[in-house]
């Protein structure tokens, strides 16, 4: 990422003796103040507008070797401020401001052990890191002690901890009455604001969940199986906690605040990376038309695969997924990543996709084993450059996956390794990371673009076999809210048939026109339309909107939206003037009064309609549309009717 404007000043050297010092966000909006308790203890507070909204919040950690929660003295403090404005290689906008002061204060605790807590203030909320500055051979964290006192009780929007690959409905409940939870979390507040909690820059150290006790939240990291937190080496930091604090949920999801507290791209030359949409073989295996290994119904063979690159050639579709491509699905023991099935010729796929300008989407499952995946990277990436792959989705499918230190969670620090490593050394082949099964992102993508997209979600493909019928209406009215506040998500939109004759109780709970604003409304740089062909040809004039509807803006806005009842988004494509509009509601059908006083004055759009039509409902009529197309301009104002589990999906197109 290009740097733009830079401004720093120098740290501030101060020798402290009192036990209270603080530091305020630019704009004089948020205060925090940092202080040690009569035992010793660092502390924290945190006001905003003159209100308080956390108190009294104890820091430290539980180590195998001794006890940093108490018995600190403070040394002394550095201050100092920062901004730039730097270009992102991808995402929701193509410039973010990074704007904060800073403070910085030296513990030393009664053992001798020094210790630093690093605090940043944004205008838009709070962060802060632990580092230990002293070299040392062995840190076992067996516990951290962060804290998160509230002043008032707020409504927590979570999903438990234990949720295998995260993959959970959101549920709203008081602090008091939360189970433990995976970070993030997102929270209405007793005042009416917003408030969203999460971590940066997770690299070396375990993925952090939240315990509530009334209204309390605390730190509780993700545990290797023998009980450990974490295993470091001094000097080391920690990644970033952070809290966004917002008046309302377009403030809330208009901070950059995790992004801006990873390290910069360390990528110099970027420009294999590149957002796309993609097609693929995946959706009829859970639709069990087809199979992912070898057989009378295999899915990803040579035959099939010309098919499908032709169609998204035809299409302007950038790439073609195949699940089921190689040795190792009948038995799930071992994947072999260089060998395909016999009906699979990949020399001449390669070939034929290069002809038509088409990427293949390499798919590498590990069945969790990650320790053999990690073994033989970069025979793997080898192979794939090779053959022109440079987007690989990966996978691993396992509750507790096998890394080179044995069983562990993928989200304890072991598992957090790997997926670096994967990320890593995948850039040296330019290749391009989707992860399945991942640990929640925490804004890695700016330091390593080539991380493109993660799962970590309740996706599409519980609409085709999930127990409970599939995802309730209201679940996409969430998600843009709390798991994709975290970063970009591969939800696979873009269902165009809704039967559903293996499991008939289970299906898409949403209207064609749904289906289309996801694509706005749930970012992905790497977005794939997920249905299968015959049925996007069912629907032309429908598909068009696929066919237009970019992967990578240049500014991106929340135009109205409620948690768990409907959003509109407005994206603005990067590099050209063009908008698109996404909006999608739950099992209420609404009308939706939308001005265009975000598009350029002075200008005409040509704008088109993709909505419901007037009968247009997720379970009687969810095919029922209707398309039209106008002139406006930033003058006008649209009236949108969203059906039961329906949406709206608008292409305005700069005259």
């Amino acid at each position: 990422m290009k740097q733009i404007i830079i401004l720093l000043l120098p740290f501030l050297f101060t020798a402290c003796m009192h036990k209270a010092t603080d530091v305020t966000s630019p704009d004089g909006s948020t205060q925090v103040i940092f202080r040690l308790n009569e035992k010793g203890t660092p502390t924290y507070d945190v006001i905003k507008d003159g209100k308080a909204v956390l108190c009294a919040c104890p820091m430290g950690f539980i180590l195998q070797d001794g006890d940093l929660t108490e018995g600190f003295e403070l040394n002394r403090t550095k201050k100092r401020s920062h901004d730039e404005t730097w270009e992102t290689v991808w995402g929701e906008e193509r410039l973010i401001r990074n704007h904060y002061k800073e403070l910085q204060v030296r513990l030393r605790h009664a053992s001798g052990r020094k210790m630093d807590i690093c605090f940043r203030v944004f205008d838009d909320g709070f962060a802060f890191r632990y580092l230990f500055p002293e070299k040392s051979d062995s840190i076992v964290i067996m516990r951290e002690v962060t804290a998160y006192n509230f002043a008032q009780e707020p409504m927590v929007w979570s999903i438990p901890w234990r949720t295998e690959y995260y993959e959970a409905l959101w549920a709203k409940t008081p602090m008091s009455a939360t189970d433990t939870a995976c970070s993030p979390i997102t929270l209405e507040m007793a005042d009416g604001t917003y408030a969203f909690m999460h971590e940066a820059a997770l690299t070396d150290y375990p993925a952090q969940n939240f315990v509530f006790d009334g209204q309390e939240a605390s730190t509780m990291l993700t545990p290797w199986q023998n009980g450990v937190a974490a295993y470091e080496v001094g000097p080391f930091a920690t990644p970033w906690r952070f809290v966004i604090l917002a008046d309302n949920l377009p403030e809330l999801m208009a901070s950059r605040i995790m992004l801006n507290l990873n390290e910069p791209c360390k990528i110099e030359d970027t420009s294999w990376i590149k957002p796309m949409k993609f097609i693929g073989i995946w959706w009829g295996m859970h639709l069990q038309t087809m199979t992912w290994h070898a057989g009378p119904q295999h899915g990803a063979t040579t035959e099939n695969m010309k098919h499908y690159l032709q169609f998204a050639a035809d299409n302007g579709i950038g790439g073609v997924l195949a699940e089921g491509w190689n040795l190792g699905w009948e038995t799930w023991e071992h994947f072999d990543f260089t060998t395909p099935y016999p009906d699979w010729n990949m020399d001449e796929l390669s070939r034929f996709a290069d002809s038509l300008g088409v990427q293949i989407v390499g798919h590498n499952e590990t069945g969790g084993n990650a320790a053999d995946y990690e073994k033989e990277l970069d025979t793997i990436y080898r192979y794939h450059a090779k053959h022109g792959i440079h987007v690989i989705k990966t996978g691993y499918v396992s509750p507790i996956i096998r890394t080179i230190d044995g069983l562990q969670y993928n989200r304890s620090q072991a598992g957090v390794r790997h997926y670096r490593k994967v990320i890593e050394t995948a850039a040296k082949y330019h290749i391009c990371i989707d992860n399945h099964e991942p640990v929640m992102p925490t804004g890695l993508q700016r330091t390593y673009p080539n991380l493109l997209t993660q799962e970590g979600v309740r996706g599409q493909e519980w609409n085709a076999w999930g127990t409970d019928g599939g995802s309730p209406c209201e679940h996409v009215t969430v998600l843009p809210f709390t798991r994709v506040m975290a970063g970009p998500v591969d939800y696979t939109p873009g269902v165009f048939n809704f039967a559903n004759p293996v499991h008939p109780n289970t299906r898409v709970h949403a209207t064609l026109a749904n289906q289309l604003a996801l694509f706005v409304v749930l970012y992905s740089p790497l977005q794939m339309a997920c249905d299968l062909p015959e049925n996007y040809a069912l629907y032309p004039d429908m598909f068009a909107f696929i066919q237009h509807v970019p992967c990578d803006w240049e500014q991106s806005l929340l135009l109205d939206g409620k948690i768990g009842d409907y959003v509109v988004m407005a994206r603005q494509e990067r590099g050209t003037e063009d908008w698109f509009v996404g909006a999608v509601t739950d099992e209420n059908s609404r009308d939706i009064t939308l001005p265009l006083d975000f598009l350029k004055a002075d200008a005409n759009y040509e704008m088109t309609v993709y909505a419901d039509g007037e009968d247009a409902d997720w379970q009687t009529a969810p095919y029922s549309t209707k398309i039209y197309t106008r002139t406006v301009s930033a003058l006008d104002t649209l009236t949108m009717y969203l059906a039961s589990g329906g949406g709206c999906a608008i292409y305005m197109k700069r005259l």
